[in-house]
């Protein structure tokens, strides 16, 4: 007996969604996939228990989207968030940061947020510090329980998530929820990247 996976409509509907999930994320600015899954199925009609897409296939999709049709725009919002995650790195050196999420897999779309990975002592510790170098941030919920804190700056041009970490977390690797491994990268990695762009070799 076929597994309904196998039937050929099913295959059709993860398309779908896939490829409506990754228009939600792109224009909407929509960041939690499995909403943007849940919303496109929705729109298109489709029963509840309609099977969605792994991340993967949305992520894609998403990237063809990009490319057809928002290329330039694309391409400079992703240096300039990069450029922006360089310099509060910078700032927030001493508290180990690295860059992960869609900023630094090329995928962050018009209302996309900046997130870079904190590993230190305390928490409190980064509070004071940027309170000590007048920089406003509120308090975030944590994606993860793994994270002591996120502490959200909202600049004119950019959102960015400090999400802070115990120090022994960042021998870790952290994955996402479909079991990729989320990449990161340090400051000099990050700088190296952006000026691999600036010079056409993205």
């Amino acid at each position: 007996m076929s597994n309904r996976n196998d039937y050929p409509n099913n295959t059709n509907q993860r398309a779908l969604i896939a490829s409506a999930a990754a228009r939600l994320i792109a224009e909407s600015g929509i960041s939690d996939y499995a909403m943007a899954k849940r919303k496109a199925a929705y729109s298109l009609g489709l029963p509840g228990n309609a099977q969605l897409p792994e991340n993967a296939e949305v992520e894609a999709e998403l990237r063809i989207y990009q490319r057809l049709f928002q290329d330039e725009e694309q391409t400079a919002r992703i240096d300039h968030l990069l450029q922006k995650s360089c310099e509060i790195m910078s700032i927030v050196q001493r508290f180990n940061p690295y860059l992960t999420g869609s900023v630094l897999d090329g995928t962050a779309g018009r209302y996309a947020e900046i997130d870079i990975q904190l590993f230190t002592d305390s928490a409190k510790d980064v509070e004071i510090f940027l309170l000590n170098q007048r920089i406003d941030f509120e308090h975030s919920q944590p994606r993860s329980e793994r994270a002591e804190a996120v502490l959200t700056l909202h600049g004119e041009d950019a959102v960015t998530n400090l999400i802070v970490y115990p120090p022994h977390e960042e021998r870790v690797t952290f994955k996402t929820r479909d079991g990729r491994i989320r990449q990161r990268a340090r400051l000099d990695a990050v700088n190296k990247m952006l000026i691999a762009r600036r010079a056409g070799n993205p």
